[in-house]
């Protein structure tokens, strides 16, 4: 007898749905584009003070930077989930 349960063998590969998560389907790019549309460069250096947000920023160098540097990527997207829920608190 077998003491894991039993599991249909093509669940394991299936995608859990994300409903919950306010992230999916949100790219990097989007994210990026959208927080230096509300924040602005300078801001954002200020928030997350990081080169490429700070020296000559643009959206592809920051894109390149933020997809080899994890920790980064958590800081923006934290930002991103903090200006989302800043826009529904002050949105009528």
């Amino acid at each position: 007898m077998s003491s894991t349960p039993d599991i249909p063998p093509d669940s394991a590969s299936k995608p859990q749905p994300q409903a919950r998560n306010p992230l999916h389907g949100i790219t990097l790019q989007r994210m990026v584009e959208e927080l230096v549309d509300y924040f602005g460069w300078d801001e954002l250096g200020e928030r997350i003070p990081i080169r490429c947000f700070t020296f000559e920023p643009s959206v592809s160098s920051s894109l390149r930077f933020l997809r080899k540097t994890p920790w980064a990527r958590e800081k923006v997207e934290g930002l991103y989930l903090f200006m989302l829920r800043d826009i529904k608190r002050t949105s009528p």
